[in-house]
């Protein structure tokens, strides 16, 4: 995540009164959580109620608009302090259509107009909250929608996409470019006539489509769309409804949402799960957000000397563990669980949230539908204000059953550090980066061949289960994978290019973690050696679909490799206990060669015994295996799970930069 924003400075504000009569508060852990569920407004024909949290108010004003956007408020209505911190009034009258703001007043001081913490449907730049009827925003066939069956973690595949990304170019055939709509077009397809949007997603075989951030963020003015500004959306302004630029009306409220819920129940139908990019451990700034405008100084985490923490490298850092942030994350995500029938949640910068929210998170979410995904990046931009024992971090998994994180052990194992893009890694020849690798192909559990003092960043096992890991080689962070291998081998050619770019898959789809990736990848897609292009225009971040025809040897690739790891459970046996027991490093003479067997029909696997072999080195590599008939299902760069020819056992010899595949 990537991002400017703005600091806040100043004094935390403590003494305040929630009710008709003073109440001073010593300290944020004092104020009160309401237990019933957060619901800012609740509208029927005859009259819509209004209740805000703001424990340290002295007044709440509830101001009605006729625009989202334009004029002044039409009425003014004073809220009536209740228990637990709540304000509340009701107003007679039938508001569908209309919009409104809170504004809380401390110490004489109005705070400014806010839409509320929840605020579910927003006018546009979501700077005040629509009323609308939330049952008019089904689609058609919507109370019918599924989530895709899902038998275990250890059979899911993800693809992390930006919208825009995914669908701007023209040579995507799509009508809605940059749209949620894009996802939910049939039938469409590159000037050559191979299969774009939905339909190659259904043809790559990826179970889950990884949204960036999808909720309103604050970096998109929703009136200039056609300046062809962009951001991936780390920027937080409303977490409970949907990005208006993402719409074909942000004017409109009720759309976005409809548009949403069109994309995911289409998604649905073409069996593929969607997983939604959270970022709750910052807001976009803090000086007029939401939580400020509401409560000041309890949402955040402050140093010592007053000033705003910084774990995100963006100006702030939320407080998960005070009670009422934590609510709202329980709340925002089982919110679109529900109503959103999202499938899955990756948690940006996970490690500055605290550890005993996560698991709530997990336990509120197992209520919904256990088969929810939930994983995060174990890190911090920098160090949070809070004990490390009590964060997220990759080092914490242990702590955090059913919750995954990014292996940047196997990533910069396989490509090279992430603060020199000009440094390669095992994938590009250069040794050393061995155990890091293999430390990743286990999926980051105890494993008795794994050496952890010479795993590049985890001197210790971090995954209880090897479904906790997310195996990955690039993202939307950093440089995508083509690039890096450009700026890793500036002399690379196009054909050495895309025999890495299919070694690298190969470890990211033969690992026992949870396979990732990023969209474009299996289409040698690049982004113009642009290593941070979270502001860069389409021409630098679109997918140029026509890349399909002209590298479809590389998304042949992907796509068999996906399905033979879909089509032999013994590459996802999704218990550590099972890996311990059948997966095996064989000894090999050197660096950058890495073999591995799967053995004694691992995890009831039809295929009793399955080799891989690694080979980074740029010239051709040899191992043995005892003798007999196998089974060739990858080499060269081609993979067929069917088989591509038989081999008979003894000295078997590797191809430079490619992974040789097969099985007694």
């Amino acid at each position: 995540m990537k991002l400017k924003s703005v600091v806040l400075s100043g004094l935390v504000l403590f003494a305040v009164s929630c009710t008709s009569e003073k109440k001073v508060y010593k300290s944020f852990d004092e104020y009160p959580v309401p237990s019933a569920p957060i619901n800012e407004m609740e509208y029927t024909p005859s009259k819509t109620s209004f209740t805000l949290w703001a424990p340290t108010a002295d007044q709440v004003e509830l101001m009605l608009f006729d625009s989202g956007d334009e004029g002044s408020a039409y009425q003014s209505v004073t809220l009536e302090p209740k228990d637990d911190g709540l304000w509340s009034a009701s107003v007679d009258q039938d508001l569908k259509g209309k919009f409104y703001a809170f504004n809380v007043k401390i110490k004489d001081k109005w705070l400014g107009e806010t839409p509320g913490l929840m605020a579910k449907a927003v006018g546009l730049n979501g700077k005040r909250a629509a009323i609308i009827d939330m049952r008019e925003t089904n689609p058609k066939g919507w109370e019918l929608d599924k989530r895709p069956p899902l038998m275990k973690d250890a059979d899911i595949v993800l693809y992390e996409m930006h919208f825009r990304d995914f669908s701007m170019d023209t040579t995507s055939g799509i009508k809605n470019r940059g749209k949620f709509l894009a996802l939910t077009e049939k039938g469409t397809k590159n000037t050559a006539g191979d299969a774009t949007g939905i339909d190659h997603l259904k043809e790559l075989g990826i179970t889950h489509v990884h949204l960036l951030p999808s909720f309103d963020f604050a970096s998109i003015d929703e009136t200039q769309l056609n300046k062809n500004k962009y951001n991936w959306g780390y920027d937080p302004q409303n977490y409970n409804v949907p990005e208006g630029s993402y719409s074909t009306n942000p004017k409109e409220p009720a759309t976005r949402i409809i548009e949403f819920k069109k994309m995911v129940q289409s998604l649905h139908k073409e069996g593929i799960r969607v997983v939604m990019d959270v970022v709750y451990n910052h807001t976009s700034n803090a000086h007029d957000s939401n939580f400020e405008l509401t409560a000041p100084g309890y949402f955040y985490r402050h140093r010592p000397d007053g000033k705003l923490a910084n774990g995100s490298g963006c100006g702030n850092e939320t407080a998960s563990e005070r009670g009422m942030m934590r609510k709202f994350m329980i709340e925002s995500v089982v919110y679109w669980a529900t109503e959103y029938h999202i499938d899955g949640f990756r948690f940006d910068l996970m490690g500055i949230h605290d550890i005993e929210t996560m698991n709530e998170i997990r336990a509120a979410l197992d209520k919904v539908d256990p088969t929810i995904y939930i994983y995060g990046e174990g890190w911090a931009a920098e160090a949070p204000r809070l004990a490390k024992d009590k964060l997220a971090m990759k080092e914490n998994i242990l702590k955090m059953p059913r919750i995954a994180a990014f292996s940047d052990e196997l990533r910069d194992g396989l490509r090279g550090p992430f603060n020199d893009n000009a440094k390669g890694g095992f994938m590009t020849g250069v040794p050393g980066k061995e155990m890091s690798v293999k430390f990743g192909l286990v999926g980051a559990i105890q494993h008795p061949q794994i050496l952890n003092d010479s795993v590049n960043y985890s001197k210790h096992p971090w995954a209880l289960q090897p479904t906790q890991m997310i195996s990955y080689v690039s993202c939307h962070d950093d440089m995508c994978l083509v690039d890096r291998i450009k700026s890793s081998v500036p002399n690379a050619t196009p054909a050495a290019i895309a025999n890495i770019d299919k070694l690298a898959v190969t470890a990211v789809l033969t690992s026992q973690g949870v396979p990732f990736i990023f969209a474009g990848e299996e289409v040698m897609r690049d982004k113009k050696m642009v290593h941070n292009s979270f502001e860069s225009p389409d021409e630098v971040n679109a997918i140029n679909w026509n890349n399909k025809t002209l590298y479809k040897d590389v998304f042949n690739y992907y796509k068999g490799m996906i399905a033979l790891r879909k089509a032999h459970p013994a590459f996802r046996m999704g218990d550590a206990e099972m890996v311990r027991k059948h997966m095996e490093f064989l000894p090999v003479a050197g660096s950058n060669l890495i073999v591995f067997r799967l053995k004694d029909n691992a995890n009831g696997d039809s295929w009793r015994d399955i080799y891989v072999a690694l080979n980074g080195d740029w010239t051709a590599r040899k191992f043995t295996v005892e003798a007999g008939k196998y089974t060739v299902v990858c080499k060269n760069g081609v993979v067929n799970r069917y088989g591509l020819g038989t081999m008979y056992g003894g000295e078997v010899y590797v191809p430079g930069q490619s992974a040789l595949i097969f099985y007694k």
